[in-house]
């Protein structure tokens, strides 16, 4: 009888897998035809992080052929199929969202739909501002408006610099002994935020055009690095579209934090915080504790119901 291999995807192509065992070996590993056979609404199956079974074949393929249960996951509209969705990332600890004030401008749309699916699956979201070097006098006010927003809104916040040091020692603190995935657009430095906590990886990077300010994507596909201080990372393609997948939209509130601590005050139990009176979310967003950022993605978000939106 062949022998049973388990392992975590640390590495999805599509097509085929790279596996690592309990015991360190890499095994390059392909679907077993069954999967493709079953009504799964994902583009892929199986993603990086999943605990799966592998058996060799009579050709001396390993095939995958269980997954195990996940306990929770980072899902997103498919870019290419309509009624499908995708797998980010599987059986996470926290998500590192990474962003910058210029080369990229920031996309708080994008932000907020990330957060949102996050939330979705109770995953804990840090976000990074990333290339604090760059940012000039003038823009530090915008700074801390968008950390306060964020930060009122019950998330964490740090403010990165690969150029200074600024802020690495404590994302690198927040990483450890952690699976975290690191997403965001298209050019904000993650690849290179990655090399920072460790040289030696390098994984490579591309410089941000001048002419439009967009990343060039230099990860092609979802792949998980063991760093040395214990952090498991999730590196992810950079994306300049978000779809949120997957939910009811009259529960969308929920997956706002600072909407989710106000709504037992509203006036009504089905309120969705649009046009109904007495809506204690609204008056919040009036009196200036709820920022007016999230209050008008939320709306967005509401009346696009499971839209993907591109932001360039």
């Amino acid at each position: 009888m062949n022998r049973v291999h388990t392992g975590v995807v640390i590495k999805s192509t599509g097509s085929r897998y790279r596996v690592k065992t309990p015991s360190g070996e890499i095994l390059n590993c392909i679907l077993k035809g069954r999967f493709r056979h079953l009504k799964i609404k994902t583009t892929n199956p199986v993603t990086v992080g999943d605990t799966v079974e592998i058996k060799k074949d009579a050709a001396g393929e390993f095939l995958i052929s269980k997954i195990d249960k996940r306990h929770n996951y980072l899902v997103r509209k498919s870019s290419k199929l309509s009624k499908q969705y995708h797998l980010v990332a599987a059986n996470i600890d926290q998500i590192m969202l990474v962003a910058t004030l210029v080369k990229p401008k920031i996309v708080l749309g994008f932000i907020d739909r990330v957060m949102v699916s996050a939330e979705a699956y109770a995953i804990p979201v840090t976000l990074v501002i990333n290339k604090f070097d760059l940012i000039e006098e003038k823009q530090l006010s915008k700074l801390a408006n968008t950390v306060a927003t964020y930060e009122g809104a019950g998330y964490n916040c740090v403010v990165t610099s690969t150029k200074t040091g600024e802020g690495v020692d404590e994302v690198k603190e927040m990483l450890s002994n952690k699976r975290t995935v690191l997403t965001g657009q298209s050019g904000v430095g993650k690849s290179t935020l990655i090399n920072t906590l460790q040289p030696g990886l390098d994984i490579k990077t591309a410089e941000v055009s001048i002419s439009n300010e967009k990343g060039r994507h230099t990860t092609t596909f979802a792949e998980m690095h063991r760093l040395d201080f214990g952090a498991e990372i999730i590196d992810t393609p950079g994306i300049r579209s978000f779809g949120i997948a997957d939910f009811e939209r009259e529960h969308l509130g929920h997956y706002f934090p600072e909407m989710r601590a106000l709504m037992h005050q509203c006036k009504f139990n089905n309120c969705v915080h649009v046009n109904e009176p007495g809506c204690a979310v609204k008056a919040a967003v009036e009196s200036g504790e709820i920022a007016a950022t999230r209050y008008i993605n939320y709306l967005e978000m509401y009346e696009n119901e499971n839209v993907e939106k591109e932001y360039k």
